[in-house]
């Protein structure tokens, strides 16, 4: 497991910024032979900028720290590694995100250590605004907090977990995220305009 470490680690106290960069996008390229997160956006003020590049300019942002979970292999993986740690995060190599979502996230909070809470986002979604990741940032006001930005009544990213809920997103495993948790666990939802909460990049046509 390689790190790239352009940031020194911030106080455990702070919050850390967890972005999951570790998909195949097989619904991009059922090929396999690109990787959509290096795709180029085509629409907006960030028209020329990678996806990933722009979800981690957002994020970092608002977060002090942000550790980007990313696969050791497949196309564009080294690439993705420096379009990451140019964006400011700190990249993590972990063959743990082939195993799927959950498995990127519980290696993100291992890796960064205690803190005051995580807020997650994904490396696919750029429209995703930098005042919505804010507003999840400070809804972790208890330690144990769960708060998810929503818009149009649906639920969508950036999500955050508060200090108490560090084991359980230590335990996470396969692709369905959190979402036990969320079963589990009161959450506060964040009405947002932003409909970045519900956008993802899955086709060339989002671009």
């Amino acid at each position: 497991m390689n790190i790239h470490m352009p940031h020194a680690a911030s106080s455990s106290a702070a919050q850390i910024g967890i972005l999951l960069a570790g998909g195949r996008g097989s619904r991009f390229d059922p090929s396999g032979a690109q990787n959509k997160l290096l795709a180029r956006l085509t629409r907006g003020p960030d028209a020329g900028e990678a996806v990933a590049f722009v979800a981690a300019r957002h994020l970092c942002a608002v977060l002090g720290r942000v550790i980007a979970v990313v696969r050791p292999q497949g196309p564009g993986a080294e690439e993705l590694s420096r379009v990451l740690a140019r964006a400011g995060c700190e990249v993590l190599i972990s063959a743990d995100a082939t195993r799927g979502m959950g498995a990127s996230l519980a290696a993100g909070v291992r890796h960064g250590g205690p803190a005051a809470g995580w807020v997650i986002a994904l490396a696919d979604m750029p429209e995703l605004q930098p005042a919505t990741i804010r507003a999840v940032s400070t809804a972790l006001v208890a330690p144990d907090s769960i708060a998810a930005a929503c818009h149009a009544g649906q639920r969508g990213h950036p999500v955050g977990f508060a200090a108490a809920h560090r084991d359980a997103l230590m335990r996470l495993d396969g692709d369905r995220g959190a979402r036990s948790l969320f079963e589990a666990h009161p959450v506060t939802l964040i009405d947002t305009q932003d409909p970045g909460v519900l956008l993802d990049i899955d086709t060339p046509d989002a671009l």
